[in-house]
């Protein structure tokens, strides 16, 4: 039997009825849009350190001092690990094939804090976190 093209017809609508084209659901778009309202003040921490461990003990002191004073917060939200890649000759002179290689890696976090009472900027100014985290505050 040899393979020979099809010659069935599309079917076609009945008379009196429009054929009905699928239309692909509308896109929605899944990243936040930016909505400035009145007297909505926010707080955004940023916070960065090199072991996880120690950032997300600093993360949750900061949380907890913010809702010692009834603040609302968002987050924290994990960003992007910033990794640093670096690759390095073993020997000073010769074998350049033998290379070591060295990673440093940037953990990071966002904590927003909505309307924040001077009592909470107050306590966040006076917290004691440990070395090795860096903080940016930002007030928008």
């Amino acid at each position: 039997m040899a393979a020979t093209k099809s010659t069935a017809k599309k079917k076609a609508a009945p008379k009196g009825k429009k054929a009905e084209k699928k239309t692909a659901a509308p896109r929605v778009r899944k990243t936040a849009t930016k909505k400035k309202e009145e007297g909505v003040s926010k707080l955004r921490i940023r916070v960065r350190a090199y072991e996880h461990k120690i950032l997300d003990a600093s993360v949750k002191q900061i949380m907890d001092t913010a809702l010692r004073y009834d603040a609302t917060i968002v987050g924290p939200t994990p960003l992007p690990t910033e990794k640093k890649k670096y690759t390095v000759n073993r020997s000073s002179f010769i074998f350049k094939d033998a290379r070591e290689q060295f990673e440093m890696r940037v953990h990071k976090r966002l904590i927003d804090i909505l309307n924040p009472s001077p009592k909470v900027v107050e306590a966040l100014t006076n917290l004691n976190l440990p070395s090795g985290v860096n903080i940016d505050v930002k007030m928008t």
